[in-house]
């Protein structure tokens, strides 16, 4: 049980690594937290929420992803190396082609509320 539990503390002191020091973390949350109380202003319906709810997770995900790789490869490699480069591309564009995706969710989903809204 103590290694469990050790276990969350150490997935906690990463949460708290990823957003004291990587600015794109912090954008995707504060992004998320916009879209969370979006969707508690405009009551979404819970097939919305559930969207919503792993659109964000997908994304804040991946770029912790994208963190933890870029930070292993850059202990292991000194300097510019063209398969090092390749990687932290690769897992790069992971983060942006989720971060694309979220936003086509976000039209998806907020769309009909804010031409409502709006008055269109």
């Amino acid at each position: 049980i103590r290694k469990r539990i050790k276990s969350f503390g150490y997935a906690f002191q990463g949460i708290w690594t990823g957003l004291k020091d990587q600015p794109n973390i912090k954008i995707h949350c504060f992004i998320g937290l916009i879209a969370i109380v979006l969707g508690f202003y405009f009551h979404i319906s819970p097939g919305r929420w559930m969207v919503l709810t792993l659109t964000i997770g997908m994304v804040i995900s991946l770029e912790y992803v994208n963190t933890a790789i870029e930070e292993i490869v850059d202990s292991f490699v000194d300097g510019v190396h063209p398969s090092a480069k390749k990687a932290k591309d690769v897992v790069a564009a992971s983060v942006l082609f989720a971060a694309i995706t979220s936003v086509v969710m976000g039209i998806l989903i907020f769309g009909p509320y804010l031409t409502t809204f709006i008055g269109y």
